[in-house]
């Protein structure tokens, strides 16, 4: 039977796109031991705040860049630095229909007495896909004792032939990261992975994509999110024979726009 498998790194609050790459896969594992990216995603994320776009960061202790997430640590303040979150989420979106159901689940994980980062990522994913009925088996990379691997192609193989999976789903963004015909002899189909445009009311606002799965919470019930969950197209990564033509027509008349409008006319 085909089995299908998706990775990430364990972000905090992640958009509503890492659920729906959740729910699509059969596995899903954590890259727990992946190494930390300073300003990515892992600890940080967005909120609606007055109609506008608000970056909120989980902070974590000093350490070396180097580290993988499963070794950072989040801040020795951090029992404050949650008290301001906390408050920052409450003023953000008291007035949201599904405050009074969200903000009691949104509190009790970001107060999880769990310093580290990687740990205290996978309870608030888990405890977010319980929520949300979410059944995919969630596992982490760490647990996997794999071989070491330079190549971040050969370690999603690795991965992928743990599980007997047939088919890695990959964010659409990652693109050019892998060679599916290198997967394909090590007898891997690979998917991308593209969230449909998925748009909800706020506050009666101009629309903010692209935000926390916290704003989504807010301002839709659990239904309505688990209906978002199978907005999203897959693909091959194969360009289509319509956007071939469109690059062919556009190269030509690049081409013409060129030349001297003696030679462009004839």
């Amino acid at each position: 039977m085909a089995r299908t498998i998706a990775m990430m790194q364990p972000y905090l609050f992640p958009y509503l796109g890492y659920f729906q790459l959740i729910a699509a896969a059969d596995v899903f594992v954590l890259g727990d031991d992946l190494q930390y990216i300073r300003s990515g995603w892992v600890n940080r994320n967005r909120i609606l705040q007055n109609g506008d776009a608000k970056l909120i960061t989980f902070p974590l202790k000093r350490d070396h860049f180097e580290l993988p997430i499963n070794q950072r640590q989040l801040s020795d303040t951090f029992e404050e630095e949650a008290d301001r979150l906390v408050n920052l989420i409450c003023q953000s979106y008291r007035k949201a229909p599904y405050y009074a159901q969200v903000m009691p689940l949104l509190e009790r994980l970001i107060r999880f007495p769990q310093q580290n980062l990687a740990m205290y990522t996978e309870h608030a994913i888990r405890e977010l896909c319980a929520y949300l009925h979410i059944v995919t088996p969630i596992l982490r990379g760490s647990d996997l004792k794999l071989k070491s691997c330079l190549d971040k192609q050969d370690r999603v193989i690795n991965v992928s032939h743990t599980f007997a999976a047939t088919t890695f789903l990959n964010p659409i963004g990652g693109m050019e990261l892998y060679d599916r015909e290198h997967f394909a002899r090590n007898g891997l189909m690979v998917r991308f992975f593209k969230m449909e445009e998925v748009v909800y009311r706020q506050f009666g606002q101009p629309f903010v994509p692209q935000l926390s799965i916290i704003d989504v919470l807010m301002f839709n019930c659990v239904e309505q999110v688990q209906a978002m969950l199978d907005c999203y197209s897959l693909s091959d990564g194969t360009p289509s024979t319509e956007a071939c033509l469109l690059a062919t027509l556009t190269r030509q008349a690049e081409v013409v726009s060129t030349l001297p409008t003696s030679l462009a006319a004839e």
